[in-house]
């Protein structure tokens, strides 16, 4: 028969305290380094050998301990005597320290010792010395360079070759056919459709030693290419579109258009073969630029008949004014010949062909870029509105309308309509402003437009009076037309013709005198008894229609009417009531108001008065009027 026997462990731990409910805690027992820290502790540094000697003679057991102690063998004996010392060297420095801080027993400051006799003469020399040491150096450093770069040039070697042919396939498009490595300048794989190659051959360049000459003193050495590009005759030379706009005085040319050539460029013996491909590549996206633009010129319905005749692109934007744009193109031929026929100077707009390569590179990118998501059953080249003509069921008029699209000669004669308007927008205000000296013209273009919108802002104001009265005019500048938003919100939409414009202006101006006088009048204290802009009396202007105020003084004894037209200038009349002496009073006439009724107008000379502007000499006058 087994029982089963509980044997429990001895306790190992002391029991730190016991709870209420039974529960004993044990303490932890301690590390080595906190057992260490416990016994550095029970030591007493401060006790010497002959301390431990008196007490033991005192106590018996004590001696009986130190007999079995032997010092020597201590283990803490030489901790004590280090730190004895460090307190010893402590104690030392503190009392030199104090000494040192009263600076009666010990100076700790450098003696101050006579400076150095200045000599310019001999500081001078050692920066001279110095400046052409380095110049030296500097020179020796550019002369090695300048070795080992001709050196480089002289010893070509055919590893050049293989470097250059590989900087060319990182830029360029290369295939080898045969034993034939051809290139591609074409515009194909980024949208183009043009049908012209742009196909170079590349090939080793070995220059025989009686076509290349000497050095010429005097003159930097030529490098040579180790890679020959081979281009095709229609690809040689150098092209860009001439954009320029064109009045009816100027006399139309006979349609060749090309570049003068300088001599510079005729003395290049050899150009580098990226730039030759740049150049050939330029003159088939020029090429191909034009032969858009030609093509949609004759497919254009126009009132008037696009010109294209040679190289040369003449279409109508205004009555009097054409476009003109033109492929100028020089060749090898004209290179060797030295002979340029040139047409008749006109200003070249650069924006404006900037623009055309934008909007050839914009027709490119759409052609293969065509928007998501892309159908599984359909062509790419369908646009989104017809794939759903069908499921909407749209009519033939809007489908007319989503294929409709402007052309590259369409979207360029907009803005160059654009472009026409506004300098002539920009000359009719110049000239305005420089004609009439009293208001003044301050105009803000804003430098924020597009191709085919630009506005400015105008302020009508008078020299003195800026804060009291100010006509603002916002003019919008689009293709064909202008559009003016004047200071009550009315909108005004002209005509490209110039004269419009400059009536609006003269207009704004007459009204932008009543309008200062009416405050100024307010101002001064006086009584605006009416104001009229259409004045419907009077002489019948020529240009647009009079305004007119009537203002009184604070007592109502003195009137000034005033009248400003456009064409006529500015008319200020003054009345005067009757005086006391000419009024008799009756037995039927007893109130004394009839004697304010009003006199007749006499005309005020303003040029012969004083006063820098309009407002001035009106100011001047409402004073002079008012009794005191």
């Amino acid at each position: 028969m087994s029982v089963n026997v509980c044997i429990e462990a001895h306790q190992e731990y002391q029991v730190q305290e016991i709870t209420y409910d039974g529960q004993e805690i044990y303490s932890q027992p301690l590390s080595m380094s906190e057992n260490l820290t416990r016994l550095a502790h029970k030591i007493d540094f401060m006790k010497t050998d002959g301390d431990q000697q008196t007490s033991a003679e005192s106590t018996e057991e004590e001696s009986k301990e130190l007999a079995t102690f032997q010092a020597s063998l201590w283990p803490w004996d030489s901790v004590r005597g280090k730190l004895r010392s460090m307190l010893t060297e402590i104690c030392v420095l503190v009392d030199v320290l104090s000494i040192a801080k009263e600076k009666r027993y010990l100076i700790l400051e450098p003696i101050p010792q006579d400076p150095p006799e200045p000599k310019p003469l001999i500081a001078v020399l050692q920066k001279k010395k110095a400046l052409a040491n380095a110049a030296a150096i500097l020179m020796r450093g550019s002369e090695r360079l300048r070795e080992s770069q001709s050196e480089t040039v002289r010893s070509r070697t055919p590893t050049d070759y293989h470097m250059e042919l590989l900087q060319m396939r990182h830029a360029w498009r290369l295939k080898k056919v045969g034993n034939t490595i051809l290139g591609d300048l074409s515009f194909r794989s980024s949208g183009s459709r043009y049908w012209q190659s742009g196909v170079f051959e590349v090939s080793k360049n070995e220059p025989s030693e009686n076509s290349t000459p000497g050095p010429t003193p005097g003159c930097p050495p030529v490098r040579c290419n180790a890679i020959k590009v081979t281009l095709p005759n229609e690809l040689e030379g150098f092209s860009y579109i001439h954009v320029s706009i064109q009045m009816d005085n100027e006399q139309i040319s006979s349609g060749e258009l090309t570049i003068p050539v300088s001599s510079s460029s005729l003395a290049q013996t050899e150009i580098h073969w990226q730039q030759k491909l740049e150049a050939a590549q330029n003159v088939l996206f020029c090429k191909e630029l034009f032969c858009q633009l030609a093509s949609e010129a004759v497919q254009m319905q126009s009132s008037i008949p696009n010109l294209v005749v040679g190289n040369q692109i003449t279409t109508s934007l205004f009555p009097g004014v054409q476009l003109i744009i033109g492929l100028c193109h020089t060749t090898i031929l004209d290179r060797a010949k030295n002979t340029v026929i040139s047409a008749q100077a006109r200003e070249h707009k650069p924006v404006l062909e900037h623009s055309l390569h934008q909007l050839l590179r914009e027709l490119h990118y759409k052609a293969i870029h065509h928007p998501m998501p892309h159908p599984t059953t359909s062509g790419l080249g369908i646009s989104k509105t017809r794939r759903l003509a069908g499921p909407e069921a749209a009519d033939l008029e809007t489908i007319r309308r989503s294929i409709d699209y402007e052309t590259i000669l369409e979207q360029i004669i907009k803005q160059t309509r654009h472009v026409v308007l506004r300098l002539r927008t920009m000359m009719i205000i110049d000239t305005f402003a420089c004609e009439i000296k009293d208001p003044l013209i301050f105009t803000h273009w804003l430098s924020l437009s597009s191709p085919t919108l630009s506005s400015v802002k105008i302020n009508i104001m008078t020299l003195g009076y800026e804060t009291m009265c100010r006509t603002p005019l916002v003019i919008h500048v689009e293709e064909k037309s202008l559009k003016a938003i004047c200071r009550d919100g009315r909108t005004m939409s002209l005509s490209y013709e110039p004269e419009e414009l400059r009536y609006l202006l003269m207009c704004q101006a007459s009204q932008h005198q009543v309008n200062a006088a009416q405050s100024l009048a307010k101002l001064m204290g006086w009584k605006v008894l009416s104001l009229g802009v259409n004045l419907g009396v009077g002489n019948v202007e020529p240009t647009g229609n009079a305004s007119s105020v009537l203002m009184t003084s604070p007592t109502g004894d003195r009137v000034i009417a005033l009248r400003c037209s456009p064409k006529n200038g500015i008319h200020v009349s003054v009345s005067f009531s009757p005086q006391t002496t000419d009024f008799y009073p009756s037995t039927l006439v007893r109130d004394r108001k009839w004697q304010n009724l009003g006199g007749s107008f006499r005309e005020v000379m303003l040029e012969k008065m004083e006063g820098r502007n309009f407002l001035n000499k009106l100011e001047h006058l409402m004073a002079c009027l008012t009794p005191l």
